[in-house]
């Protein structure tokens, strides 16, 4: 059910605007966790396919240096990730936080839905893709 008759034009905006604001940063709270185990995954797949690629005799120690490094940083980059997600322990129970974050972003998008409707949702959902894919071409690190 989209906006009803109770919003006026403005209100309408403000109450766009506040949704949009709400996903996007839950949004980015989730994405920082999750990231972490996504792109571990793509780092493993990464890692493989340079193990198998020829190197010089000459620069195979430090190639291996620098395999070894990246080994060290997927493996830095799970161990920190698991720390934010899960309640450490065998049960791998979702952390209050992370769970809290999940939930929240569920019922923010609910409520997109209720308050804008379901095109409004994907709608936004493409804008913050397109925002994150920005600033990640616009960076200045390394």
């Amino acid at each position: 059910m989209a906006l009803g008759k109770n919003f006026g034009k403005d209100e309408k905006a403000l109450v766009r605007r506040y949704l949009v604001w709400c996903y996007k940063t839950t949004k980015e709270s989730v994405d920082w966790i999750d990231r972490k185990f996504t792109q571990a995954s793509v780092d493993h797949y990464v890692l493989g396919r340079i193990q198998m690629m020829k190197v010089a005799v000459a620069a195979k120690g430090e190639y291996e240096r620098k395999i070894d490094d990246f080994r060290k940083y997927i493996a830095e980059k799970e161990k920190d990730g698991g720390k934010q997600k899960f309640i450490s322990g065998p049960a791998k129970d979702l952390s209050p936080e992370y769970l809290y974050l999940k939930n929240r972003l569920t019922a923010i998008e609910d409520a997109i839905r209720h308050f804008l409707g379901p095109r409004e949702l994907a709608r936004i959902n493409l804008l913050y893709e397109a925002e994150m894919t920005r600033r990640i071409f616009e960076s200045k690190e390394h």
